[in-house]
């Protein structure tokens, strides 16, 4: 009996010090030299201090902030411990309620943007954690940060130009802006 369970464990011992402990090591420690930003989360940093990450959206509501998607996550928004969409269908009145609220949210903030908000800033995304929006939702938005802040709309589309991402290998998905990195570069044009 014990000639046919010593291999077993010993086989178990073997492949849990591999499987569980050296391999995982071995992965880490490439992702750390190789990657190491987004092995550590992909942080953003301000004033040396983690501002948060450039993986997951921020709630932005001042008037003198680029606004993000909605998010689905509860209890609060962009909450990364429960990441999901909301499960409306898109005839749920419910929907189309939270809809409406945020663009007139949008056209009080900043009612020279125009009659038609993009559909990125009245919807949440698929997992409600998107830190991004799209080139067209940060155009909406130029005038009002213009104003609020004081600076020339150029000073504020370049900043978006230069903070937009293209596709992912130049073939996936559609141009993007974060939110989060564009918000700070704000910040920071206001410092100097």
């Amino acid at each position: 009996m014990l000639k046919l369970i010593r291999p077993t464990i010993v086989s178990l011992f073997i492949f849990s010090i591999i499987a569980g402990g050296l391999y995982p090591l071995a992965v880490t420690a490439i992702a750390q030299v190789f990657f190491p930003g987004q092995a550590n989360g992909s942080v953003i940093m301000k004033d040396n201090k983690p501002a948060g990450s450039s993986l997951i959206g921020q709630p932005f509501d001042g008037p003198k902030y680029f606004w993000g998607r909605l998010s689905a996550t509860s209890p609060f928004p962009y909450n990364s411990a429960s990441s999901g969409g909301s499960n409306l269908s898109q005839t749920n009145p419910d929907l189309v309620k939270q809809a409406q609220k945020r663009i007139a949210a949008l056209h009080n903030a900043g009612p020279q943007a125009g009659a038609h908000a993009p559909i990125d800033l009245a919807t949440a995304s698929g997992s409600g954690l998107d830190p991004h929006i799209s080139p067209a939702s940060a155009e909406y938005q130029t005038g009002r940060i213009a104003k609020v802040r004081g600076l020339d709309e150029a000073t504020i589309r370049n900043l978006v130009i230069k903070y937009t991402e293209g596709r992912q290998l130049g073939v996936f998905g559609e141009p993007r802006v974060n939110v989060l990195q564009l918000n700070l570069a704000l910040d920071q044009l206001q410092k100097n």
